[in-house]
């Protein structure tokens, strides 16, 4: 297996045990394509959750940019909501895991299909 397939593999662990949710592997794997290089990179796979920063960068380039979201109060509700699905007390939140729930709590698949 690639390096890629074995960190699909490990979201996927993820979303099982932690979100308590069965991934759709075929748009987990759209979504961690989708996140290009900042998957291999350690600062970079992992969303800092307890920094705005970090959630206003999600906010603008994620779900406005890359989702075609109109700005509003909706989008830091839905990234709450991401956080709490994930866990508060969870640390490592892969980029990929984080993008994928807020892909499918906005009802955005079709972005990937």
């Amino acid at each position: 297996m690639s390096k890629r397939d074995d960190l699909i593999a490990k979201y996927a662990d993820d979303l099982r045990t932690k979100c308590k949710i069965e991934p759709d592997m075929d748009l987990l794997k759209k979504v961690t394509i989708g996140c290009g290089p900042a998957i291999y990179n350690a600062d970079s796979s992992t969303v800092a959750a307890s920094q705005p920063a970090e959630l206003d960068t999600v906010k603008t380039n994620f779900l406005m940019k890359k989702l075609g979201l109109p700005d509003g109060p909706a989008l830091m509700d839905g990234i709450n909501a991401a956080i709490e699905t994930y866990g508060k007390s969870e640390r490592n939140k892969h980029r990929a895991v984080f993008y994928y729930l807020l892909v499918k709590q906005f009802g955005k698949e079709a972005v990937y299909g």
